[in-house]
């Protein structure tokens, strides 16, 4: 979602020199990106003892870039304080966690509701670029999508067939997430049309979860989660006719690369952190507890129990003919 902060730095500022900061391992998503000219990816330090050093280095590094201008996506005060101690001249952010003073450019939170996306256009302002309509994208090679697609030949995969990703996980926790039991079922629905192959995709977190959904199922579905890395994860996205997800990273992935979605929502709020160019591939139910954000739900889960296996089946047949 902050991609379109780098399209509309360059076209703002084509001659100037771009850094993109991100956390490992998220940051390879930004590998190949023509709008920065260097990537640094950083690691949160593993341990108490090691934690002072790491910032310490993290600064110098800042330092050394002698950047003129800092704009800090994140909210958090560390970052705010990095780019402070490093002494860059012009800091861009909003003025959460009490950073304020840390802060050159503090530009107050909106009051109205907005996407994500835009608010993060939005610290471009006191630089004079107004918000976009610049869409979220991502980058991948030729070589990179044909050589991910061995992993799923590998498998059994057998060119011709209707390609469906599956995303049964989440990372904010299990109140972002259709019941296991129904993404079961909606596999053993979709997988009657002989036409239609399936992938799941997930982290190694979720790939418990992923083999309870797969096992027993047909030699069509076929199970990567926890194998691939992100730039091969979004290259078989990318070769998905439709992906079905929870409100997630490769939601955010598969909209950015121009997937054909089907995005399901419940505890979270989708006019914020939705599909930014695919609003229309939303299920919510919109329940009156909903959206509660919430990590675990307290009640009786009913924004996904609502959610029915037939209501996806639906959708992926409408978002497949239109395809």
């Amino acid at each position: 979602m902050a991609t379109p902060i780098l399209s509309d730095l360059r076209s703002a500022f084509p001659a100037a020199s771009i850094t993109a900061m991100c956390l490992s391992p998220i940051c390879k998503l930004l590998e190949k990106d023509s709008s920065i000219d260097e990537l640094f990816c950083f690691t949160r330090p593993s341990n108490k003892f090691s934690r002072r050093q790491e910032k310490r280095d993290i600064i110098a590094k800042i330092q050394a870039g002698n950047y003129d201008v800092g704009i800090l996506l994140t909210n958090s005060f560390s970052s705010a304080w990095w780019f402070w101690q490093a002494g860059i001249p012009i800091r861009i952010g909003y003025p959460k966690h009490w950073r304020r003073w840390l802060l050159t450019d503090s530009i107050d939170f909106p009051s109205e509701k907005m996407h994500q996306v835009n608010l993060y256009k939005k610290l471009l302002e006191p630089l004079g670029i107004p918000v976009s309509s610049t869409a979220p994208r991502l980058y991948l090679t030729e070589k990179e999508v044909k050589e991910s697609k061995q992993l799923l030949y590998q498998r059994g995969y057998k060119p011709g067939k209707k390609l469906i990703g599956i995303n049964p996980g989440a990372a904010y926790g299990s109140a972002k997430c259709w019941p296991l039991e129904n993404f079961r079922a909606l596999s053993e629905a979709l997988l009657k049309n002989e036409e239609i192959a399936l992938v799941f995709f997930g982290d190694a977190r979720t790939s418990s979860l992923v083999k309870k959904i797969c096992q027993g199922l047909d030699e069509r579905a076929m199970n990567l989660a926890g194998i691939t890395s992100l730039r091969e994860l979004s290259c078989i996205i990318k070769d998905c006719n439709v992906l079905i997800t929870n409100d997630s990273g490769p939601m955010h992935v598969g909209d950015a690369l121009g997937v054909p979605l089907v995005s399901l929502f419940g505890s979270t709020d989708d006019r914020l952190t939705g599909p930014y160019q695919q609003s229309d591939s939303v299920i919510n139910k919109r329940v009156s507890c909903s959206p509660c954000f919430k990590r675990v739900c307290p009640i009786d889960f009913k924004c996904m129990h609502e959610i029915r296996v037939q209501d996806v089946v639906d959708a992926v047949e409408k978002r497949l003919n239109r395809v």
